[in-house]
């Protein structure tokens, strides 16, 4: 059998052979590596507790980030060629290239070094959605059917001709909307008989909780009408689901039992009433003008469709229930924007937006150079729209997940709650966006402001950060930070 003491004897020749301090009896040495320096130092620290130096951060031994700014390797001025090559990596694209969307997209064929791993798509063009043509406009959508990722919420971009109506109807989700060019009427009337009429404008909001019918047109304000973007809390929403007030009548049976009353006209009450035998009393008759009440009916479904400029003083009907408690409409183009080092940022959510309790949003502009800071929503995935400028996001997805995508005014994001992302201005005019959730409440967490609040010997010892860099850490989430001097 070995004895022990040979064991020990042997392990003292080893050490000695590799040039390692053989270990003292009651201590265990660590290696530091200065801050700023590449000078190894040592330093002991007894069983009792007692420090005699300082506690070597884990990564000491551990490669460090790259410095490479990782910019995109062309710009949307760019004429090519649009070769898949990030410095040595990669090569020429010598098969077919489709120029157009490779100019629109450097991020995809010449990746950041960053990216890692797999990403689902997290982008997805207004321009590739089909669109529905209707003799007062269009209407296009995107949901999770091309774009699978976005399973929470959904987006229809539509335009009206001026006085063109998008017939009443309602759908069996919430309907919130952003109007992006003219102003358009919104009406409706909630479950209790209460009415609503409101003219909404470029920059503002309307929000119709789920079931309640509504409509939209188009007023004479701008030449050219009206556009607007409508969100939907449900990833499977389509724009050709709706509940529309043609197609429902063009399906109620023309006649009643026994071909004595026509359904409509006993539904809307618009016969003379007839006393019959008491026999007959559930078969009074309709008269022909009864019938003919309804014979402009459509036979299929109006959709979008032509109609005069309503007035501007037009007034709803007055209900003897009085009007909706909170207003279906919100006048977001009248917030202040809060203003940060390098942008703005509107947050409105059910405290503000009353009714509007499952759409919070926030409308984000970033000026050239700057970024939308590193972040995430703890609970909500985020929809996004973009309204104007060009730039780019970079998605962590946990397990060395990372992607980065580029954006263009039309182009829809959708970022899963939880995953850590930020937006880069990335063009040279100010870049304008919308945040959009599934809440009643805007939440987000900012990382700069995570780690200045938490105890700074706890970052060091997982970043390595200096005093100097701990000190500039800030408290208030800066939200959109400015480009470095």
């Amino acid at each position: 059998m070995i004895r022990l003491s040979s064991c020990f004897i042997a392990l003292l020749l080893a050490l000695s052979s590799t040039g390692l301090p053989a270990p003292q009896n009651g201590a265990s040495t660590t290696s530091t590596t200065e801050e700023g320096s590449g000078a190894s130092t040592s330093s002991s620290t007894s069983t009792s507790g007692t420090s005699t130096g300082t506690v070597a951060a884990p990564q000491a031994t551990r490669p460090t980030i790259s410095l490479d700014p990782n910019n995109p390797v062309w710009d949307s001025t760019s004429k090519g060629p649009f070769d898949s090559i990030r410095g040595d990596l990669g090569a020429t694209i010598i098969g077919p290239n489709n120029p157009n969307i490779a100019v629109q997209n450097p991020d995809l064929l010449a990746p950041p070094t960053t990216d890692s791993g797999s990403v689902p798509n997290i982008k997805w063009p207004m321009s590739l959605s089909h669109n529905r043509l209707s003799s007062g406009g269009w209407a296009r959508e995107q949901n999770a059917n091309v774009m699978p990722i976005a399973t929470a919420m959904a987006g229809v971009n539509m335009r009206l001709k001026p006085g063109a109506i998008r017939e009443l109807h309602w759908h069996k989700t919430a309907e919130w909307a952003y109007v992006i060019k003219g102003t358009t009427q919104v009406t409706s009337v909630d479950e209790e008989g209460r009415n609503f009429i409101s003219t909404v404008g470029p920059g503002d909001l309307w929000y119709f909780p789920p079931g309640i019918p509504h409509s939209l047109q188009a007023t004479g304000d701008d030449p050219d009408g009206s556009e607007f973007l409508l969100v939907f809390p449900n990833g499977m929403f389509s724009e050709d689901s709706t509940f529309l007030l043609t197609e429902w009548l063009a399906h109620v049976p023309a006649e009643g039992t026994f071909g004595r009353l026509d359904f409509l006209a006993k539904n809307f009450q618009t016969y003379d009433f007839i006393s019959l035998p008491k026999f007959h009393a559930a078969h009074h008759h309709s008269s022909l003008s009864d019938i003919n009440d309804f014979k402009n009916v459509p036979a299929s479904q109006l959709y979008i469709f032509p109609a005069d400029v309503p007035a501007d003083d037009q007034q709803a009907p007055v209900s003897p229930f009085g009007t909706v408690p909170d207003p279906f409409s919100f006048a977001l183009s009248n917030v202040t924007a809060t203003q940060f080092s390098g942008g703005s940022v509107k947050i409105v959510d059910s405290s503000a937006f009353k009714v509007s309790v499952t759409i919070a949003a926030a409308e984000v502009t970033v000026e050239p150079g700057a970024m939308r800071e590193l972040h995430w929503h703890p609970t909500q995935d985020e929809w996004g729209f973009f309204l104007e400028g060009e730039g780019r996001i970079s998605v962590f997805a946990s397990e060395s997940n990372a992607r980065t995508f580029d954006f263009q005014a039309g182009d829809v994001s959708y970022v899963p709650a939880t995953y850590g992302h930020y937006v880069e201005n990335t063009g040279n005019t100010t870049l304008k966006f919308l945040e959009i959730f599934n809440s009643p409440k805007f939440q987000d967490v900012s990382l700069n402001q995570w780690l200045a609040l938490t105890p700074p010997s706890i970052v060091k010892a997982h970043l390595g950060f200096s005093d100097e860099t701990i000190a500039k850490l800030k408290k208030v989430k800066p939200v959109v930070v400015g480009p470095a001097n």
